[in-house]
């Protein structure tokens, strides 16, 4: 009987020991909702219409959903994120089985140049080239199925910004 409750207590300590480490909150050492964050309306260098705007509702909405930074939304924040969008690519990702050029499922792909920048002090946080992707599948229509993919494309580029900020080490 005492060889199991001493069992038991190596087992209990083991397993408190393993989440001594782990924290609750953000990661990058900050606590949670300390900073604010404005999104400067994203611009968009492609032939693809709406694209930043996408990007930036996208992005203020990953944002918020995060809660490691605070949105701005009223005042200016503590941190300043700019981008550009400088590429949209579409790729056929496979083909009808009967016809070898036409396209069933294609890849869009955004690309986007994102800036973040401490507002006080002007220190650039992030400046890099970000991608998201998503793959849609063409019904009849190539333009309404872009058109619905396209949120799914701006939540996949929001995530890996709002990541970026959030793990990093300032």
């Amino acid at each position: 009987m005492l060889s199991l409750r001493m069992l038991f207590a190596s087992c209990l300590v083991l397993a408190l020991n393993g989440c001594a480490g782990y924290r609750v909150g953000p990661s990058n050492g900050e606590r949670a909702g300390e900073k604010t964050v404005q999104v400067v309306p994203f611009t968009n260098q492609t032939a693809e219409p709406r694209l930043g705007d996408n990007a930036t509702a996208a992005l203020r909405k990953e944002i918020q959903r995060d809660a490691t930074y605070r949105l701005a939304s009223n005042d200016p924040g503590d941190i300043v994120v700019n981008g550009v969008i400088t590429h949209f690519v579409r790729s056929g990702v496979s083909f009808q089985p009967t016809d070898v050029i036409t396209a069933r499922d294609y890849r869009l792909i955004i690309i986007a140049h994102v800036t973040a920048r401490a507002r006080v002090t002007g220190k650039v946080l992030l400046d890099k080239t970000i991608t998201g992707d998503t793959t849609v599948r063409v019904g009849n229509d190539l333009p309404a199925a872009e058109r619905q993919a396209r949120p799914l494309l701006a939540t996949d580029l929001a995530q890996q910004i709002t990541s970026l900020l959030a793990d990093g080490v300032w």
